[in-house]
Protein backbone atom coordinates (compact mmCIF):
# COMPACT_ATOMS: atom_id res chain seq x y z
CA UNK A 1 0.00 0.00 0.00
CA UNK A 2 1.55 3.29 -1.12
CA UNK A 3 0.86 6.29 1.08
CA UNK A 4 1.27 10.04 0.73
CA UNK A 5 4.30 10.77 2.90
CA UNK A 6 2.80 14.09 3.98
CA UNK A 7 0.11 12.22 5.95
CA UNK A 8 0.59 11.77 9.73
CA UNK A 9 2.80 8.80 10.63
CA UNK A 10 2.95 7.79 6.94
CA UNK A 11 6.08 5.61 7.02
CA UNK A 12 5.07 3.88 10.24
CA UNK A 13 1.56 3.19 8.94
CA UNK A 14 2.96 1.62 5.75
CA UNK A 15 4.93 -0.76 7.95
CA UNK A 16 1.95 -1.59 10.16
CA UNK A 17 -0.51 -2.49 7.41
CA UNK A 18 1.31 -5.75 6.75
CA UNK A 19 0.84 -6.90 10.34
CA UNK A 20 -1.59 -9.60 11.43
CA UNK A 21 -3.27 -9.91 14.81
CA UNK A 22 -3.12 -7.16 17.42
CA UNK A 23 -1.41 -3.79 17.04
CA UNK A 24 -1.23 -2.12 20.45
CA UNK A 25 -0.96 1.68 20.66
CA UNK A 26 0.51 3.12 23.87
CA UNK A 27 0.95 6.72 24.86
CA UNK A 28 0.11 9.34 27.46
CA UNK A 29 -2.67 11.88 27.07
CA UNK A 30 -2.15 14.47 24.33
CA UNK A 31 0.22 12.33 22.26
CA UNK A 32 -2.15 11.45 19.40
CA UNK A 33 -2.64 7.85 20.53
CA UNK A 34 -6.30 7.66 19.57
CA UNK A 35 -5.63 9.56 16.33
CA UNK A 36 -3.07 6.91 15.45
CA UNK A 37 -5.55 4.15 16.26
CA UNK A 38 -8.19 5.63 13.94
CA UNK A 39 -5.68 6.04 11.12
CA UNK A 40 -4.63 2.40 11.45
CA UNK A 41 -8.27 1.30 11.36
CA UNK A 42 -8.86 3.29 8.18
CA UNK A 43 -5.71 1.93 6.53
CA UNK A 44 -6.70 -1.65 7.35
CA UNK A 45 -10.20 -1.21 5.93
CA UNK A 46 -8.84 0.29 2.72
CA UNK A 47 -6.50 -2.69 2.44
CA UNK A 48 -9.47 -5.06 2.61
CA UNK A 49 -8.78 -6.42 6.09
CA UNK A 50 -11.39 -7.59 8.63
CA UNK A 51 -11.03 -5.09 11.46
CA UNK A 52 -11.88 -4.68 15.14
CA UNK A 53 -11.09 -1.92 17.63
CA UNK A 54 -10.58 -2.55 21.35
CA UNK A 55 -10.57 0.65 23.38
CA UNK A 56 -8.99 0.18 26.81
CA UNK A 57 -8.67 3.89 27.59
CA UNK A 58 -11.20 3.87 30.44
CA UNK A 59 -11.10 7.63 31.10
CA UNK A 60 -12.98 8.95 28.05
CA UNK A 61 -13.19 6.02 25.62
CA UNK A 62 -14.08 6.24 21.94
CA UNK A 63 -16.06 2.99 22.28
CA UNK A 64 -18.67 2.45 24.97
CA UNK A 65 -19.02 4.02 28.40
CA UNK A 66 -16.43 5.49 30.78
CA UNK A 67 -14.99 3.05 33.32
CA UNK A 68 -15.34 0.25 30.75
CA UNK A 69 -13.28 -1.41 28.05
CA UNK A 70 -15.18 -1.51 24.76
CA UNK A 71 -14.90 -3.47 21.51
CA UNK A 72 -16.31 -2.49 18.13
CA UNK A 73 -16.36 -4.34 14.83
CA UNK A 74 -15.34 -1.79 12.20
CA UNK A 75 -17.00 -2.80 8.94
CA UNK A 76 -16.49 0.32 6.84
CA UNK A 77 -14.82 3.72 6.90
CA UNK A 78 -18.25 5.19 7.69
CA UNK A 79 -18.05 3.45 11.10
CA UNK A 80 -15.04 5.63 11.93
CA UNK A 81 -17.28 8.70 12.07
CA UNK A 82 -18.81 7.40 15.30
CA UNK A 83 -17.28 4.48 17.16
CA UNK A 84 -19.20 5.09 20.38
CA UNK A 85 -21.64 2.17 20.12
CA UNK A 86 -19.90 -0.95 21.45
CA UNK A 87 -20.43 -4.46 20.16
CA UNK A 88 -19.09 -5.78 23.48
CA UNK A 89 -18.10 -4.15 26.75
CA UNK A 90 -16.44 -5.11 30.05
CA UNK A 91 -16.83 -3.13 33.26
CA UNK A 92 -13.68 -1.93 35.05
CA UNK A 93 -15.37 0.38 37.54
CA UNK A 94 -13.04 3.35 37.49
CA UNK A 95 -11.76 5.95 35.05
CA UNK A 96 -8.23 5.61 36.46
CA UNK A 97 -6.32 2.32 36.67
CA UNK A 98 -5.06 2.86 40.21
CA UNK A 99 -6.58 0.09 42.32
CA UNK A 100 -8.18 -1.73 39.36
CA UNK A 101 -5.16 -2.89 37.35
CA UNK A 102 -6.14 -6.58 37.48
CA UNK A 103 -9.73 -5.86 36.44
CA UNK A 104 -8.52 -3.55 33.67
CA UNK A 105 -6.06 -6.11 32.27
CA UNK A 106 -8.57 -8.98 32.37
CA UNK A 107 -11.29 -6.89 30.71
CA UNK A 108 -8.90 -5.89 27.93
CA UNK A 109 -7.64 -9.43 27.37
CA UNK A 110 -11.18 -10.84 27.22
CA UNK A 111 -12.26 -8.39 24.53
CA UNK A 112 -9.09 -8.87 22.50
CA UNK A 113 -9.73 -12.61 22.62
CA UNK A 114 -13.29 -12.01 21.39
CA UNK A 115 -12.07 -9.69 18.63
CA UNK A 116 -9.65 -12.34 17.36
CA UNK A 117 -12.62 -14.59 16.58
CA UNK A 118 -13.88 -12.23 13.86
CA UNK A 119 -11.03 -10.01 12.74
CA UNK A 120 -7.52 -10.49 11.38
CA UNK A 121 -6.44 -6.94 12.26
CA UNK A 122 -7.17 -5.56 15.73
CA UNK A 123 -6.15 -2.14 16.98
CA UNK A 124 -5.82 -1.92 20.77
CA UNK A 125 -5.89 1.61 22.23
CA UNK A 126 -4.51 1.52 25.78
CA UNK A 127 -4.72 3.68 28.89
CA UNK A 128 -3.17 7.15 28.89
CA UNK A 129 -1.66 6.33 32.31
CA UNK A 130 1.78 5.11 31.27
CA UNK A 131 4.18 6.36 33.96
CA UNK A 132 5.02 5.12 37.43
CA UNK A 133 4.44 1.68 38.86
CA UNK A 134 0.76 1.58 37.89
CA UNK A 135 1.35 2.69 34.30
CA UNK A 136 4.26 0.31 33.78
CA UNK A 137 2.43 -2.63 35.37
CA UNK A 138 -0.70 -2.03 33.31
CA UNK A 139 1.18 -1.66 30.01
CA UNK A 140 3.34 -4.72 30.67
CA UNK A 141 0.51 -7.09 31.59
CA UNK A 142 -1.75 -5.95 28.76
CA UNK A 143 1.17 -6.66 26.44
CA UNK A 144 1.72 -10.02 28.12
CA UNK A 145 -1.88 -11.26 27.88
CA UNK A 146 -2.88 -9.68 24.56
CA UNK A 147 0.32 -10.73 22.76
CA UNK A 148 0.40 -7.96 20.13
CA UNK A 149 2.40 -8.50 16.95
CA UNK A 150 3.55 -4.88 17.23
CA UNK A 151 3.43 -2.18 19.91
CA UNK A 152 3.47 1.46 18.82
CA UNK A 153 4.82 3.67 21.59
CA UNK A 154 4.10 7.39 21.13
CA UNK A 155 5.99 9.63 23.55
CA UNK A 156 6.97 13.26 23.90
CA UNK A 157 10.09 12.51 25.92
CA UNK A 158 11.14 9.21 27.48
CA UNK A 159 8.04 8.50 29.59
CA UNK A 160 7.48 5.10 27.96
CA UNK A 161 11.11 3.91 28.04
CA UNK A 162 10.74 1.87 31.28
CA UNK A 163 7.74 0.01 29.85
CA UNK A 164 9.42 -0.44 26.47
CA UNK A 165 12.44 -1.93 28.22
CA UNK A 166 10.33 -4.44 30.14
CA UNK A 167 8.27 -5.41 27.11
CA UNK A 168 11.37 -6.06 25.04
CA UNK A 169 13.37 -7.73 27.79
CA UNK A 170 10.77 -10.07 29.25
CA UNK A 171 8.32 -10.59 26.38
CA UNK A 172 10.51 -10.13 23.32
CA UNK A 173 7.97 -7.60 22.08
CA UNK A 174 8.43 -5.68 18.83
CA UNK A 175 8.11 -1.98 19.62
CA UNK A 176 8.05 0.90 17.15
CA UNK A 177 8.62 4.30 18.73
CA UNK A 178 7.14 7.54 17.45
CA UNK A 179 6.65 11.16 18.45
CA UNK A 180 3.32 13.02 18.48
CA UNK A 181 2.45 14.65 15.16
CA UNK A 182 3.38 18.32 14.73
CA UNK A 183 0.71 20.76 15.86
CA UNK A 184 -0.92 18.29 18.22
CA UNK A 185 -3.61 20.19 20.11
CA UNK A 186 -3.32 19.81 23.87
CA UNK A 187 -6.38 19.09 25.99
CA UNK A 188 -6.15 20.68 29.43
CA UNK A 189 -7.43 19.24 32.74
CA UNK A 190 -10.65 21.31 32.66
CA UNK A 191 -11.50 20.12 29.15
CA UNK A 192 -10.72 16.52 30.18
CA UNK A 193 -13.05 16.87 33.16
CA UNK A 194 -15.83 18.29 30.99
CA UNK A 195 -15.40 15.49 28.47
CA UNK A 196 -15.69 12.91 31.25
CA UNK A 197 -18.88 14.51 32.58
CA UNK A 198 -20.33 14.58 29.06
CA UNK A 199 -19.41 10.92 28.54
CA UNK A 200 -21.16 9.86 31.76
CA UNK A 201 -24.22 11.92 30.84
CA UNK A 202 -24.37 10.12 27.49
CA UNK A 203 -24.06 6.75 29.24
CA UNK A 204 -27.07 7.44 31.50
CA UNK A 205 -29.40 9.57 29.37
CA UNK A 206 -32.07 9.34 28.06
CA UNK A 207 -34.57 6.66 29.23
CA UNK A 208 -33.16 6.27 32.73
CA UNK A 209 -35.33 3.97 34.88
CA UNK A 210 -35.05 2.77 38.46
CA UNK A 211 -35.21 -0.90 39.42
CA UNK A 212 -35.42 -2.37 42.90
CA UNK A 213 -32.64 -4.91 43.49
CA UNK A 214 -31.80 -7.49 46.14
CA UNK A 215 -28.45 -7.44 47.91
CA UNK A 216 -27.65 -10.89 46.48
CA UNK A 217 -27.13 -9.47 42.96
CA UNK A 218 -23.82 -7.74 43.73
CA UNK A 219 -20.25 -8.69 42.97
CA UNK A 220 -18.27 -8.58 45.17
CA UNK A 221 -20.77 -10.16 47.56
CA UNK A 222 -21.85 -7.88 50.37
CA UNK A 223 -21.12 -9.14 53.92
CA UNK A 224 -23.91 -9.82 56.38
CA UNK A 225 -25.19 -6.77 58.27
CA UNK A 226 -23.68 -4.49 55.65
CA UNK A 227 -24.79 -0.86 56.01
CA UNK A 228 -26.78 -0.33 52.82
CA UNK A 229 -26.60 3.45 53.13
CA UNK A 230 -22.96 3.18 52.04
CA UNK A 231 -24.09 2.12 48.56
CA UNK A 232 -25.69 5.48 47.80
CA UNK A 233 -24.34 6.86 44.53
CA UNK A 234 -22.06 3.91 43.77
CA UNK A 235 -21.31 3.28 40.10
CA UNK A 236 -22.12 -0.25 38.94
CA UNK A 237 -21.75 -2.28 35.80
CA UNK A 238 -25.02 -3.89 34.69
CA UNK A 239 -24.22 -7.48 33.72
CA UNK A 240 -26.14 -9.93 31.54
CA UNK A 241 -26.35 -13.72 31.89
CA UNK A 242 -23.11 -14.16 29.91
CA UNK A 243 -21.11 -11.87 32.20
CA UNK A 244 -20.83 -9.06 29.67
CA UNK A 245 -21.49 -5.45 30.64
CA UNK A 246 -24.65 -3.97 29.14
CA UNK A 247 -23.99 -0.48 30.46
CA UNK A 248 -23.70 1.61 33.61
CA UNK A 249 -25.95 2.08 36.61
CA UNK A 250 -25.96 4.11 39.81
CA UNK A 251 -27.25 2.89 43.17
CA UNK A 252 -29.80 4.73 45.27
CA UNK A 253 -30.79 3.94 48.87
CA UNK A 254 -34.10 4.78 50.47
CA UNK A 255 -35.16 3.41 53.86
CA UNK A 256 -33.50 0.03 53.47
CA UNK A 257 -34.39 -0.36 49.79
CA UNK A 258 -31.72 -0.38 47.07
CA UNK A 259 -32.55 0.68 43.53
CA UNK A 260 -30.35 0.94 40.49
CA UNK A 261 -30.82 3.80 38.04
CA UNK A 262 -29.98 2.43 34.60
CA UNK A 263 -31.11 2.13 31.00
CA UNK A 264 -30.49 -1.63 30.99
CA UNK A 265 -32.76 -3.13 33.63
CA UNK A 266 -34.70 -5.43 31.26
CA UNK A 267 -31.69 -7.71 30.68
CA UNK A 268 -30.00 -7.22 34.06
CA UNK A 269 -28.78 -10.36 35.83
CA UNK A 270 -26.23 -8.90 38.22
CA UNK A 271 -24.40 -5.75 39.28
CA UNK A 272 -20.64 -5.26 39.50
CA UNK A 273 -19.65 -2.69 42.10
CA UNK A 274 -17.28 -0.05 40.81
CA UNK A 275 -14.75 2.14 42.58
CA UNK A 276 -16.55 5.46 42.04
CA UNK A 277 -19.57 7.40 43.23
CA UNK A 278 -21.54 9.41 40.70
CA UNK A 279 -23.93 12.30 41.18
CA UNK A 280 -26.75 11.88 38.66
CA UNK A 281 -27.61 15.58 38.84
CA UNK A 282 -24.15 16.80 37.80
CA UNK A 283 -22.44 13.58 36.61
CA UNK A 284 -19.45 14.49 38.77
CA UNK A 285 -17.60 11.48 40.15
CA UNK A 286 -15.38 10.72 43.15
CA UNK A 287 -13.07 7.75 43.65
CA UNK A 288 -13.87 5.10 46.26
CA UNK A 289 -11.71 2.30 47.62
CA UNK A 290 -13.89 -0.76 47.18
CA UNK A 291 -12.22 -2.64 50.03
CA UNK A 292 -12.88 0.26 52.36
CA UNK A 293 -16.49 0.52 51.19
CA UNK A 294 -17.25 -3.14 51.85
CA UNK A 295 -15.06 -3.97 54.83
CA UNK A 296 -14.36 -0.56 56.31
CA UNK A 297 -10.58 -0.99 56.07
Amino acid sequence: MSMDQSEPYASLRERVIGERGVVMVAGAANTGKTTMARLLLRDALEAGRSVAFVDADIAVPSVGAPACVGMRWVRSTADLEDLSRPDAMRFVGSTQPQGVVLTHVVATAKLVEEARQGADFIVLDTSSVVSGVVGQTLTYHIGELCNPSLIIAIQRGEELEPSIGMLRRFLGARVAKSEPPPGMQLVGPLDQRNRLIAAFRTAFEPDLHRWRVHTSVFAPTLPEAFDLTRLEGMLVGVQNAEGACLGLGALEHDDGVIRVATRYGDQMRGLRLGSMRINLDTYETTRVRLRELIFGV
